[in-house]
């Protein structure tokens, strides 16, 4: 691997087979397939810094990441009606390996369901769960004997927690009385159940993407990563409507980097859900009447970039307990702290080795549901917010989101600056389903955290508050206490030939662009039953198959 150095010679436009522009769970994984090839030159450009930063790869360690500029794009919401007019903070990786550098560490591949609802979207098979579960399997190195569902000796480290809290399986005790059955593996195509969550963790470590794909790479000659590069736009001919490369920043020099098209190069956009969407309405490809706007030249009309914005709102109810222990207490001390240290620096275990959820649950929230619509992420601690200190009064947090929401918002730049945040809306509870879900979801966890098995620890809901009943009064309760978790997709989708929103092709192609190609969870045409990042490296997989013929 070489890493560029800033120079006078960055100036000028080097050559490469193929451009993939961002470093993160999809950019990592196709710059080590394509980079397979010997006499393939590949260029990955990654606007981050390096992934040298202890707090990345401590598990713990996301709480010091997310609303950091050394790890974090720092984004933030418009002001949504339903969260009763606030913003959110809106977390995003800027660094290399990306969210994955960032994120809750779970490792979730979603429903069966979820991939026959693609493969309805594109006309393509090739989205099936079957295809789907051969790739997850060939990238996966699972904690078990590999078996039908996992696989053992690739690069992605799935691993069991290393810690156990007695209030979490008490929590897990409560759900199963309350008819949730038990779960060892989330990860089958039917998720319905309560267990612990497998995580992307290797010896006590974060596994990012960085770590898993690149570092395997880091010898290849043909293989160059710039780090701190803001790309400003992709080059496209306005004759032929060809991606033939990329312009963009780093140390203040304009640079650009070209695509070796006539041997069918392609430049691949892997900025995630947020970021593509900047890059190809800067470049000319989005909704006319919006560029026009900005006076940028179109290239592609096409009015379903940015749109189609699909998100997991969680609802994060709080919980005082009585007689048992949670992090809470026990961090809120300085030997408490201490001891948490030193356990995570002789055993690589303890607190700081949590993924932020411990416990997972999938249920239903209302028995007219086909299969699991609801996702519980069960926490041995509460706090007010992100950022803020633990409460000191023992309590856990039961947090729980509608998993296939039809509330549908949009992304979308209001300048032609690089650096300029986008205007995220992600509309949440706009959707009487939605509201209606939230609803039936509070109640569900409420029934669990009134079952016999947590009775001796009287819980007391801390929040939103007893005091919240009425189907409208839950309704704002929601909007009060939600808050994103992380999972935005959707604003590239894939889809058929004959829908309008269509941003992409069944194979990931641009529609109106030649050699373009985006990979990553943008192209989602629906947001999966679970956490994004293992469909997100799944889809990079499949990319690779598309462009390397194997």
């Amino acid at each position: 691997m070489t890493t560029e150095t800033p120079s006078a010679s960055m100036s000028s436009a080097s050559a490469y087979d193929y451009i993939i522009i961002g470093a993160g769970s999809a950019g990592c994984l196709l710059a080590k397939s394509l980079s397979a090839n010997p006499n393939k030159k590949v260029l990955l450009i990654e606007a981050g810094k390096n992934d040298n930063y202890i707090w990345i790869h401590i598990p713990v360690g996301y709480l010091y990441c997310i609303d950091n500029p050394r790890a974090d794009w720092r984004f933030k919401t418009a002001n949504e009606a339903g969260l009763n007019g606030r913003s959110l903070l809106y977390p995003r990786g800027r660094v290399l390996g990306g969210c994955s550098s960032i994120n809750g560490m779970i490792y979730m591949r979603g429903q069966e369901g979820d991939y026959k609802a693609w493969v309805t979207a594109t006309g393509d098979e090739s989205w099936s769960w079957q295809n789907a579960l051969r790739r997850y399997k060939a990238i996966e190195d699972y904690h078990g004997p590999a078996n039908e569902w996992h696989g053992k000796g690739g690069e992605w480290t799935v691993s069991k927690q290393r810690l156990r809290w007695p209030i979490m399986d008490v929590f897990k005790q409560a759900a199963i009385e309350t008819g949730i059955p038990a779960s060892d593996d989330f990860n089958t195509g039917d998720n319905f159940g309560v267990g612990y969550f497998d995580v992307s963790q290797r010896d006590g470590w974060r596994l990012n993407a960085a770590k898993a794909f690149l570092r395997d790479a880091a010898k290849r000659s043909n293989l160059t990563v710039v780090t701190q590069a803001l790309v400003d736009k992709l080059l496209i001919d306005p004759a032929t409507k060809n991606c033939y490369g990329v312009q963009y920043l780093k140390d203040g020099v304009l640079t650009k980097a070209l695509c070796h098209i006539a041997a069918q190069g392609e430049v691949i956009l892997s900025a995630g859900a947020i970021g593509s969407v900047q890059v190809l309405e800067r470049s000319g490809v989005g909704a006319a009447d919006r560029l026009n706007a900005l006076g940028i030249p179109v290239m592609s009309d096409l009015p379903g970039v940015g749109e189609n914005l699909q998100d997991h709102l969680q609802l994060r109810m709080i919980y005082k307990v009585n007689g048992i222990k949670t992090l809470n207490t026990k961090a809120n001390t300085l030997w408490g702290k201490m001891l948490i240290g030193l356990e995570y620096f002789f055993k690589r275990s303890g607190p700081m080795s949590m993924a932020p959820s411990q416990l997972g649950a999938f249920a239903f929230s209302a028995p007219d549901q086909e299969r699991a619509n609801v996702e519980y992420h069960v926490q041995p601690l509460s706090l007010e917010k992100f950022g803020e200190d633990l409460h000191s009064f023992n309590a856990f947090t039961a947090s729980v989101c509608n998993l296939r929401p039809s509330s549908r918002g949009s992304v979308h730049i209001n300048s032609l600056d690089p650096e300029a945040p986008p205007v995220i809306a992600p509309n949440y509870l706009s959707t009487e389903e939605d509201r209606r879900i939230a609803v039936e979801s509070l109640r569900l966890t409420r029934k669990i955290v009134q079952s016999p098995a947590l009775a001796p620890y009287t819980p007391e809901e801390y929040k939103p508050g007893s005091r919240y009943q009425s189907d409208e009064e839950l309704v704002k309760a929601a909007g009060d206490i939600g808050t994103t978790i992380f999972h935005p997709v959707g604003t590239c989708k894939m889809g058929c030939a004959d829908d309008p929103m269509a941003v992409l092709d069944s194979q990931l192609r641009v529609r109106g662009v030649g050699h373009l190609r985006v990979v990553d969870a943008s192209a989602m045409p629906t947001i999966t039953s679970g956490n994004t990042a293992a469909p997100t490296m799944m889809i990079a997989q499949r990319a690779a198959e598309l462009i390397t013929g194997k």
